[in-house]
Parts: structure tokens; C-alpha cells; sequence
């Protein structure tokens, strides 16, 4: 069994990660009721002995003693990490990993790459290796930050840097939050982009998710529920928007919604690393059959039931119905329509009592509806893990590489030229040490290649496909 290792970082990065873990711990729970410490619980967590002072304290087999996260926190303002520490949570991290700073990135790319960067990297690469000793056999990195602000969009890729050059085997899968159109740091194109160019060649895997998105989910929740069209019965243990469960802090603000969404898509995402399946699909056959060529490595998610996830009870989705669900627009968590774009490759996983012959029957009648590049049209992968999330029977996350993103990246590059142009709040970058209006230029270059090698694929579209001849085999 592998073990992954979730660096969380900045205020959102922390704040999902506090909602994963919490969610996490809740499936094990449900599953491992003697309370033994087995292979699905070590994915992602350490059983600790705190009797024991130092290292020797570690537990490989038996009764769980104390379950520490496989977690590194960092943020440049001790805010939330603080909150965490105060929380029901508090005993699940260990206080030997965490990186906190006073004064914060103030919303500038440059002081969280350049400036905390190098004055914590010896810090971060001590905790980074670690957690990896504490692994038997460490596959990957989950990292999960925010674009728009300073320590999540500078520092988290900073930190991606660190990972590819000191774990180059190591994949290196990455969360990123997108910054709305109305959203309220007015540099964040300028931290959305420098970010990107990190992104596009550091990491293995990109999952980009906007806050529009998000937000419009939330809402449609709640305007379902105030309605009343499908009933208003506040489910005890919602996943999702409840502010009853164990995390009772972490719903009082109206973001916090928002991240349980991402932390559920974390943990469909990871559920084959942590429980057995009829037809498991390894984290790095993610990376190797989604991305086929190496900057193409942003995958969309969707995930379905979403509403049933939310404080109304309404029945379970239909199978076949929630099939559907993944492809339409309202369950991506990026504003695309993948249904109208191109498929590079798609993944489907399921959780639940779902058979494969499910899972074929479904791809085969949604097939004819949906295109993809015409060198590989059989280009799906799937994985069934037979534990549901809990107090669901089924659930289903698709990841689609498709040429939808390009929309939300052409957006965010029209954004930053607007404020470019005007060389609006430039000084602020320009005046951190290391840093040059070079560095503006080639993140912007690097973008637009990126929408070009979108745009060469989309020119595909339409276009007839080829029905090559096969080998016939005599039997």
C-alpha cells in the first residue's frame, strides 16, 4: 500500500485541507469500527503512540492509538492555522509540521515565491523530507492552494519546485482554487498568472477549480431548499453545507461550503489509495492515461449526486442519472461545458455498489454524445471502489481532460492585460528583490502557448475519424 503526503497552503489551501481531513477521518470511521490500524487508514495517516517521545512513537499494525494526518500546514499569517489548532481537529496534526509566519504575503505572488520562498525553503524541505521518511512507500504529494492571493499562488509554488527537484519519482498532483470575476484582490490576474507558469511546468497534475463555480453550486442548494421543491429536512450529518457534524467552526462562514465540496472531490479522488475495489485505479494511472502530452495536465472535475450532498433529503439519484450528471455543466466545478469541447482522455470514478457492467453500459450510451481527439476515441478510464462516501449508496467523480479550460485561462489572461497595459500596481512586484518585469512577460508567454496548444486541438474538432484497419487473427 503507498502513502501520500497533502501539503496545504495559505488560507484557503488550509481551510480546505481542515475540511478533507475531517471528512476523511468520518469515511474510516464508518468502515474501520474495531478501531485497527490497517492499510487504508495509513494512505494517508500515521499511528502514533504519544506515550513515546520522538520517532519511536510511530505504530505500524494494531490498535489505533493516535492518528496524526500526513499533513503539512503552511501559511505566512498564523490565522487559520491557529483556528485549526484551537479546533476538534488539533490533536490530528503534528505541531513538528507546521510553518507559520506573522506578516503575511499581502496578496504579491513575489513575496510569497521570492521573499518567504527563500527564507523558509531550508524549513519546508526539513518537513517535507520528513514526512516522506515516515512513508513506507510515498507515491504522492497533493498540494492545495489558491491562485489569487500571495502565500497560496507564490509559496505553493515555490514549494512545487522543491517536490520535483528533491522527489523527482514523487508525483505531484495539484488543487488550485481560481479567483472569481468579482473576486476581491484586485492583483490576483497578476498571481493567477505567475502562478500558472509554476503550474505548467512543475506539476504532474492540475485540478482547476473556480470560486464562481463553487459559489453557484452553493447557491442552487440553498435556492432548492428555500423553495422547498425538494423538501427542507436538514440532514444530521451532511457532508456538504450542514453546520452539524464534527466540524462545527468550519461552517460559519460562507466559504466553508464552498471548500467541503473540494474536500469531497479530495476524497473521491483518493478513495482507491484507501479502501479495496473490484476495479482499483492507482494515482499514477491517472497521470499516465489523462495526460498525454506534458503541459495538457489540467483536468476538470465534476462531481455527482452535488446536491444530495447538501441538507436536503431527497432521494438518491438514479445510476444511469448520475452519469448524465457528470457531463452536464451544472456539476463541473469549473464554468466549462465539456460536452461541447474536446476530450483528450476522461476517467470516471465510482464509489458504491455499482457494478462494471454499470459503468460500460453507461460510457457506451453517453459515447455518441461526446467528442474526443481523434487519436484516441477509446479514451476512458475507470475505477470502481466498492466504500461509498458516507450515508450515500453511490457517487461518481469524473476527470475530463478536455479543451473547456481554455476559456476560464483565456479569461484570466484578458484580466491580467487589462491591468498590465496600465502597468497597474506593478511597483509592488517590481520592488521585491528577484524579481523583473521579465518574469510578467514570460508567464504570459507561457499562458498563451498553453491556449495555442488548446486552439490546435480544438481546430481537430469535427474532424472525420479515421477507421484504421485492424490485424485479423485465424483462429
Amino acid at each position: 500500500m503507498t502513502q501520500s503526503v497533502v501539503v496545504q497552503v495559505g488560507q484557503c489551501g488550509n481551510q480546505i485541507g481542515c475540511c478533507f481531513w475531517d471528512l476523511a477521518l468520518r469515511e474510516h470511521a464508518a468502515v474501520n469500527q474495531k478501531g485497527i490500524y490497517d492499510e487504508a487508514i495509513s494512505s494517508f495517516f500515521r499511528n502514533v503512540d504519544t506515550r513515546v517521545v520522538g520517532d519511536g512513537g510511530s505504530i505500524s499494525k494494531g490498535k489505533i492509538r493516535s492518528l496524526k494526518a500526513r499533513a503539512i500546514l503552511i501559511d505566512m499569517e498564523e490565522g487559520v492555522v491557529n483556528e485549526i489548532l484551537q479546533g476538534p481537529l488539533r490533536d490530528v496534526f503534528d505541531t513538528n509540521q507546521l510553518i507559520t509566519d506573522i506578516s503575511g504575503s499581502g496578496n504579491n505572488w513575489a513575496v510569497g515565491h521570492k521573499v518567504f520562498g527563500s527564507l523558509y525553503q531550508d524549513q519546508i524541505l526539513e518537513k517535507l523530507r520528513k514526512s516522506a521518511e515516515q512513508c513506507d512507500c510515498l507515491q504522492c504529494f497533493f498540494i492545495i492552494h489558491s491562485m489569487g492571493g500571495g502565500t497560496g499562488s507564490g509559496l505553493g509554488t515555490f514549494l512545487l519546485k522543491m517536490l520535483e527537484d528533491e522527489f523527482p519519482e514523487v508525483y505531484r498532483f495539484v488543487t488550485s482554487i481560481y479567483p472569481s470575476d468579482e473576486d476581491d484582490v484586485i492583483t490576483s490576474p497578476y498571481n493567477s498568472i505567475l502562478a500558472m507558469k509554476e503550474l505548467n511546468e512543475h506539476a504532474d497534475c492540475v485540478l482547476p477549480i473556480d470560486n464562481q463555480s463553487l459559489f453557484d453550486i452553493i447557491s442552487k442548494i440553498d435556492l432548492m431548499v428555500n423553495s422547498g421543491k425538494l423538501g427542507t429536512t436538514v440532514k444530521p450529518k451532511s457532508l456538504v453545507t450542514s453546520s452539524s457534524g464534527a466540524l462545527k467552526k468550519c461552517h460559519k462562514k460562507p466559504f466553508d461550503a464552498m471548500n467541503n465540496i473540494v474536500a469531497n472531490l479530495l476524497l473521491n479522488l483518493t478513495s482507491s489509495a484507501r479502501f479495496e475495489g473490484s476495479l482499483n485505479m492507482d494515482l499514477s494511472e491517472i497521470s499516465m492515461n489523462l495526460v498525454p502530452f506534458p503541459q495538457l495536465h489540467y483536468l476538470v472535475a465534476s462531481l455527482t449526486p452535488l446536491y444530495t450532498l447538501a441538507d436536503v433529503s431527497i432521494p438518491p439519484r438514479r445510476l444511469d442519472q448520475m452519469f448524465s450528471d457528470a457531463f452536464s455543466k451544472d456539476h463541473q466545478l469549473l464554468r466549462a461545458d465539456p460536452k461541447h469541447s474536446l476530450y483528450l482522455a476522461c476517467a470516471l470514478m465510482v464509489r458504491g455498489n455499482v457494478q462494471i457492467s454499470d459503468l460500460r453500459r453507461n460510457i457506451e450510451r453517453l459515447k455518441p454524445s461526446l467528442q474526443f481527439v481523434s487519436w484516441n476515441q477509446e479514451g476512458w478510464k475507470t475505477s470502481l471502489c466498492s466504500i461509498p462516501p458516507v450515508g450515500h449508496s453511490h457517487s461518481l467523480l469524473a476527470l475530463a481532460n478536455n479543451t473547456c479550460v481554455k476559456p476560464t485561462f483565456m479569461e484570466l489572461k484578458e484580466r491580467y492585460m487589462r491591468l498590465y497595459k496600465k502597468k497597474a500596481h506593478l511597483h509592488h512586484y517590481l520592488q521585491v528583490e528577484g524579481m523583473e518585469e521579465s518574469c510578467f512577460t514570460e508567464a504570459v508567454s507561457s499562458l498563451s502557448a498553453l491556449i495555442q496548444e488548446y486552439n490546435q486541438l480544438d481546430a481537430t474538432k469535427n474532424m472525420p475519424v479515421q477507421d484504421l484497419p485492424r490485424l485479423s487473427i485465424a483462429v
